[in-house]
């Protein structure tokens, strides 16, 4: 796990995510905190938990960028799941269990891609061979005589094999035989999606897991270019050269101690009093809080234990107040913050400063069709103006608002761009009125259009 101290943290943070500090420091100490139990005595580090977080705040003000950002930043295996669509047990739908499953599918990956690295250039070389193999079948052998001419003949041919082997070498190397097809051989575990109406991931682990060792392998052999062939054989050398025991292994111990699970909409399982179809909300509360207590969880690469898994919520919390959930599940978020409604500052710095702002996102998108956008600084306020004003006569949607308003605006643009060569375009105070003022100050068309 990378040691980064909270400041380089949130420092990290701040080049993606306009505002929301305290939201950044909570995330940051839990993350710390991580590396420091890591340096803990064993009996010390059983005894430590993590500090769940509950995130409270609008849509569109930044929750789930934050999680998505931390978890990128330390490498840490991340799911996002919303906690409506779980029911209770017994209920159709899914068990809550399944999020730490998928967590440690999240985490395998993470593990072999780390490991593909390790055994990258032993894969290139073997795949190389593969391919010349392909390209330059050896010759079929005939025995004709036992004579010393046979012999010699047999020598010869030998010697040439080799030069026309070795010249295609050199050729592939080149990149001379890109263009040139093979055959091979493509393998496919047949996957039991359904059985009996049942989902996979209903069943039993011990089922699952022998139901897809007996599971035939279909073989199917296609025609494809060399660069095509690559792809797939490079594939197949990497996973003969992994040890896919020791990456499951190491998976599961990843996720169990640097794991992270954001779950959103935890205020929609807050069941509304006094209605009897809300009884399942309450039961997912139930179902939920084993899961971040801490409990062993059966996938079909092994158990792991959830007692280290950081959780995030977060919630709008607009009809309901955290208080409403159920007190032992409360306990275990001891850390809430909430997250402030933007402003329009907050839009002119989100459409300004963070490196893949959608100003730079669009500006390079257009690039491609020969149109350099300019944002001028009255058109980013204008734009801002906007948004905030939308916002507040509409739905409050936060920052998604920008992405509606800036494809509306940019739409005949876009249109019209390709082979136009238009050159500079000026995306100014007026420009935005010219094709947004109207729409933004009917109210009635701004709830449909913006």
């Amino acid at each position: 796990m990378n040691p980064m101290t909270p400041k380089e943290i949130v420092s990290a943070l701040d080049r993606h995510i306009v505002g929301q500090a305290e939201a950044k420091r909570a995330v940051s100490l839990a993350i710390r905190n991580r590396w420091r139990r890591q340096q803990l005595s064993d009996e010390m580090r059983h005894e430590v938990s993590p500090k769940n977080i509950l995130m409270i705040g609008s849509t569109g003000v930044g929750k789930t960028e934050i999680a998505r950002r931390l978890a990128k930043l330390t490498g840490a295996p991340f799911i996002k799941v919303e906690a409506t669509k779980y029911t209770e047990v017994g209920y159709y739908g899914r068990d809550v269990e399944s999020m730490v499953r998928e967590l440690v599918d999240n985490s395998i990956a993470l593990v072999r891609a780390s490991q593909r690295e390790n055994v990258k250039q032993a894969a290139e070389e073997r795949t190389n061979k593969r391919l010349i193999d392909l390209l330059c079948p050896a010759p079929v052998k005939y025995e004709f005589s036992t004579a010393a001419d046979g012999a010699e003949s047999a020598s010869e041919e030998d010697g040439s094999f080799e030069r026309t082997k070795s010249k295609m070498k050199k050729m592939l190397v080149n990149g001379d035989l890109e263009d040139r097809t093979v055959e091979i051989t493509i393998e496919q575990k047949a996957s039991p999606v359904m059985m009996g109406g049942m989902g996979v991931e209903q069943m039993d682990m011990d089922f699952q897991g022998m139901l897809e060792k007996i599971m035939p392998t279909n073989r199917s052999k296609k025609e494809m270019t060399v660069t095509a062939a690559r792809k797939v054989i490079f594939e197949q050398e990497c996973d003969a050269l992994l040890d896919s025991d020791k990456i499951n292994e190491n998976a599961i111990e990843l996720a169990e101690n640097a794991g992270i699970i954001f779950l959103d909409e935890i205020d929609k399982v807050i069941a509304a009093e006094g209605k009897s179809a809300d009884v399942s909300r309450q039961g997912v509360q139930r179902d939920l809080l084993p899961i971040v207590e801490g409990t062993s969880v059966q996938t079909k690469h092994g158990y792991i234990n959830t007692d280290h898994i950081l959780f995030i919520a977060a919630g709008a919390f607009h009809r309901n107040q955290p208080s409403e959930l159920m007190p032992e599940l409360q306990g275990r978020f001891p850390i809430r913050v909430e997250l402030n409604d933007l402003t329009k500052d907050d839009f002119v710095r989100i459409l300004t400063e963070p490196k893949s702002s959608l100003t730079r996102q669009y500006q390079a998108l257009l690039k491609t069709e020969s149109v350099d956008l300019d944002f001028t600084e009255d058109g980013i306020e204008e734009l801002a103006t906007i948004a905030f004003q939308v916002n507040q006569s509409t739905m409050n949607i936060g920052a998604r608002r920008l992405y509606t308003i800036l494809e509306r605006l940019l739409e005949e643009l876009s249109f019209e761009a390709p082979g136009q060569k238009i050159g500079k375009v000026s995306i100014n105070a007026a420009y935005v009125q010219e094709r947004l003022g109207k729409v933004a100050e009917d109210e009635d068309l701004s709830r449909y259009i913006l």
